[in-house]
C-alpha cells in the first residue's frame, strides 16, 4: 500500500513539473533573471499535496528541463528549490496555508536569492552583489504565491482541496 501512495505522489509531482515547464513562456524578465510565477504556484501545490521532498524534487526536475530546453537559467535551481523546500517544511509542520505562502516567498526571495549569487558569479560569470537577485525573485514568488492562494481558495470552495488531500494521503 505504501508503494501505491508513493506512485501517486510521483505522478502528481511529474504533472506539476509538466505544468511549470509548459507555462515557462509566461515569464517576466527582471534584470539578469527570468521570473516564473507559475513555478511558485506549483511549489505551493507540491508543498500542500506532496510534502517537502517531492516538492524539492519537482522543482529540480522543472529547473533541469527548462534549462535543457533553453527556457530557464541556472538561477532557477536555487530559487525554486529553496522555495519548494521551505514552504513544504512549513506546511508539513503547521498545516497553515498563509504560513506556507510566506515560506515560499521567503525561501525563494531571500534564501534562493542569496544562493543564486554564487551560481551567477561562479557559473555564469556575472558581476553582481550578493543581494542582487532578492528583489527579482521576490517579485516572481510574490506573484506566484498570490496565484497559489487564489487557486487553493478555489479548490477549497469547490471541495476538491479536501478530496485531493485525502487521495494523496491514502
Amino acid at each position: 500500500m505504501k508503494n501505491h501512495a508513493q506512485i501517486k505522489k510521483l505522478a502528481i509531482a511529474g504533472m506539476l513539473a509538466a505544468v511549470a515547464v509548459v507555462c515557462s513562456p509566461l515569464s517576466i524578465p527582471i534584470g539578469a533573471s527570468r521570473c516564473y510565477p507559475v513555478q511558485h504556484l506549483v511549489n505551493v501545490l507540491a508543498a500542500v499535496f506532496l510534502g517537502p521532498w517531492y516538492g524539492i524534487g519537482m522543482a529540480f526536475v522543472t529547473s533541469l528541463i527548462r534549462n535543457l530546453l533553453g527556457t530557464g537559467s541556472l538561477l532557477a535551481f536555487p530559487g525554486s528549490m529553496c522555495g519548494a523546500l521551505l514552504c513544504g517544511i512549513m506546511f508539513f509542520k503547521t498545516k497553515r496555508l498563509w504560513a506556507t505562502y510566506l515560506a515560499e516567498v521567503f525561501g525563494t526571495s531571500v534564501l534562493g536569492g542569496l544562493l543564486a549569487w554564487p551560481v551567477a558569479v561562479g557559473l555564469m560569470g556575472t558581476e553582481a552583489a550578493a543581494i542582487t537577485y532578492m528583489l527579482p525573485f521576490f517579485v516572481s514568488t510574490a506573484g506566484g504565491a498570490v496565484l497559489a492562494a487564489v487557486f487553493v481558495a478555489v479548490l477549497k470552495k469547490s471541495g476538491a482541496y479536501g478530496a485531493m488531500r485525502q487521495m494523496v494521503e491514502r
